[in-house]
């Protein structure tokens, strides 16, 4: 019995120690682990690093009754981060762990790290330890990848926003206008008319034209009519004469006038003011003159139709037609507006002699204190909406985001350029999903430009190049999206605008496609520290001297 015993116990040893022997093997050979890694190459989408890694155990390595512990690790400058561990058991061991064959096998499995910064300098490492009885064996660390592309993060994420223009004219024009006056079928100018109320007037017009510094008269013309009654021709020789005859009497009412000669043109019969003027009167059958004009497009058969009309034909020769028998003298004017320096001296002495656009356009001219207390006037003398948002506007561009926020919510017109703005404000917040609903909702070219951000920023980046199809000014976001669809082809005919920024996304054009000296190039024309710093590390740049 004695001997029995000892047989077992002898047993019982050489098993534990060939298990242990085995679990050492495990050790010694875990160099002949395979592992790959897709990408192989890490990449930072949407502040994340994501792969798939597949590790492969020859035949005979796996011991049947060993657990093994896997953990993923992402080492970088100034720290490291740790995954859960991956756990994996032999087929002898009764456990809930994935299972791997003492004949070998390959499981695939899924990286994931939040980004923090220093990430694009690193390398991932798989930590394990084999588990057998009350032991456990230290596998030597294998490093899976080093490095992690952060391109997408040289997205410019501000947002585009623009405050809203005013309407002031740094010239504008207006138009001095007199008229005489005929009998029916006469084109002779009477005396009574060249000291009528309305030449009067107008020679006042031109004086004051001629005595104004900012003033000169840029054109003139005479424009002669028939009123709409009898034949069309003998009413368009009638315009003619009274042209000639205006002609005549202009010479008489300008004389002593530096003035232009006139344009002289001749109408004809005057639908178009007889329209005008019975639309402005009193006439109660004015409707029904309006609709023979919108039915009857021959002159002659309107005339006729509304001359079967009696008492309204009456009428129409006692307020209407008189007043169409006319010659006008039109004189175009144009003003030189106030310069900025004016503007601002005016409204030292007295901010309210400027009116709503005046107010505006001098604070687009000023430094950023004086043009908020311009913009902050113009609220409280006109409560002018523009100037709220363009408060806003401001404040946002300071990076003062809670007054943006509050400036904004006091804007009464909430267009497509208010909500692109709140859309940028939200981008700035971090607030990804409703800066890309408000920029959805503004549809704006500016808001189609910072969807592309936003989709930059999220990883879709097919999505991206298509927002920023149109983008305004100098490209860079497009150039970028192209890069992270690995169109590069695109991205260099994009990036033809001078910035540092496009210098380097040129560089990485460059490096993608193996041109070693134009990354040296591209990467020596800039100036921006940080940028160089980023360059150093920069996992497109490896193997390339620079």
């Amino acid at each position: 019995m004695k001997r029995i015993l000892s047989i077992l116990a002898a047993t019982a040893a050489l098993a534990l120690a060939a298990s242990c022997g085995s679990m050492e093997e495990m050790v010694k050979q875990a160099e002949n682990i395979q592992i790959n890694c897709n990408p192989q190459v890490l990449e930072v989408v949407a502040d994340a690093i994501d792969a798939e890694i597949s590790v492969t155990y020859p035949d005979g390595y796996f011991n049947p009754k060993a657990i093994l512990e896997v953990t993923p690790v992402i080492v970088y400058e100034g720290g490291e981060a740790a995954m859960e561990p991956f756990m994996y058991q032999g087929e002898k061991v009764k456990d809930n762990f994935k299972v791997v064959s003492s004949k070998g096998g390959t499981v695939k499995e899924k990286l994931h790290f939040d980004y923090v910064e220093g990430m694009e300098n690193s390398y991932v490492e798989l930590r394990s330890v084999a588990k057998g009885g009350n032991k456990e064996y230290v596998l030597p660390t294998i490093k899976v990848v080093q490095g992690a592309n952060t391109t997408y993060m040289l997205v410019k994420k501000d947002g585009m926003v623009s405050e809203m223009e005013d309407n002031y004219q740094p010239t504008y024009t207006t138009t001095s206008e007199g008229q005489i006056l005929y009998l029916v079928n006469s084109s002779d100018v009477r005396q009574s008319e060249l000291k009528s109320g309305s030449v009067k007037d107008f020679m006042a017009a031109l004086d004051k034209v001629n005595n104004d510094e900012r003033a000169k008269i840029t054109g003139t013309q005479i424009i002669a009519y028939a009123s709409p009654e009898g034949a069309v021709e003998l009413n368009n020789q009638l315009s003619e004469r009274r042209s000639s005859s205006a002609g005549k009497a202009w010479d008489q009412i300008t004389k002593g006038q530096d003035i232009v000669e006139p344009t002289i043109v001749s109408v004809g019969e005057d639908w178009e003011g007889f329209q005008k003027l019975v639309m402005e009167s009193s006439l109660e059958d004015k409707d029904l003159i309006i609709r023979v004009l919108s039915m009857y497009s021959d002159p002659a058969v309107r005339e006729n139709e509304i001359r079967n009309m009696s008492e309204v034909f009456t009428a129409l020769k006692q307020e209407v037609l008189p007043e169409l028998r006319r010659a006008r003298l039109i004189a175009n004017v144009e003003y030189t507006n106030l310069t900025a320096d004016e503007l601002r001296d005016l409204y030292n002495k007295d901010p309210e002699a400027l009116d709503e656009d005046a107010m505006l356009h001098l604070a687009a001219s000023e430094t950023a204190g004086e043009k908020e207390a311009i913009l902050a006037k113009a609220v409280q003398v006109y409560g002018s909406d523009r100037a709220q948002y363009n408060l806003a506007v401001l404040y946002l561009n300071q990076g003062k985001l809670d007054k943006a926020e509050a400036a904004l919510a006091k804007v009464k017109d909430g267009g497509s350029e208010v909500i692109n703005t709140m859309g940028v404000l939200a981008l700035r917040k971090g607030d990804l999903q409703t800066a890309e609903d408000c920029f959805k909702k503004s549809g704006t070219e500016q808001a189609k430009a910072n969807l592309g951000v936003v989709y930059i920023l999220t990883g879709r980046y097919n999505d991206a190049v298509a927002a920023l199809a149109n983008a305004p000014g100098c490209p860079v976001n497009k150039g970028l999206a192209y890069i992270l669809v690995d169109d590069l082809d695109k991205a260099a005919e994009v990036l033809k605008c001078k910035s540092d920024l496009a210098s380097y996304l040129r560089a990485i054009v460059a490096a993608r496609k193996a041109d070693a000296d134009g990354v040296a190039e591209q990467l020596h024309a800039i100036k921006d520290a940080d940028l160089l710093k980023r360059a150093n590390n920069d996992i497109e740049f490896t193997g390339y001297v620079w």
